[in-house]
């Protein structure tokens, strides 16, 4: 195997991890079904959950202290942003080399969440 074959098998891993890991920034930040929860609602869950624990059955209270624990995530999270930029940035590079080595189109990338723009950027024909 000559250099030249080494250089495109690392570029193709390379191509596949960027892929990767933009479609797996989206699939973890996509947003969630149903209403979306505030965090005045979060507090007041978790305000009633500690004023119910002291009588809840044992079974019961063990729920609520996950719940309280889920909650307490939840909120956490609420003020954290999530910049993926680089990955976007990452993918945008490496998206179009991909794409027309695994014969993957367009439309394939819209229905795992990639919008419009950053196709386009890509240059995915």
């Amino acid at each position: 195997m000559d250099e030249a074959h080494k250089a495109k098998l690392a570029q193709g891993r390379n191509d596949a991890r960027a892929v990767k890991g933009y479609l797996e920034f989206l699939e973890d930040n996509r947003p969630k079904r149903g209403r979306r929860r505030t965090e005045e609602g979060i507090k007041q869950r978790l305000l009633i959950i500690e004023s119910e624990l002291e009588s809840a059955s044992p079974l019961a209270r063990l729920n609520m202290y996950q719940e309280q624990m889920d909650l307490a995530a939840e909120l956490e999270a609420m003020g954290e942003q999530v910049d993926g930029s680089e990955l976007r940035a990452a993918f945008v590079e490496a998206a179009r080399r991909y794409s027309e080595s695994k014969g993957i189109s367009r439309a394939a990338f819209k229905q795992m969440g990639v919008d419009a723009a950053t196709i386009r950027e890509a240059g995915i024909l």
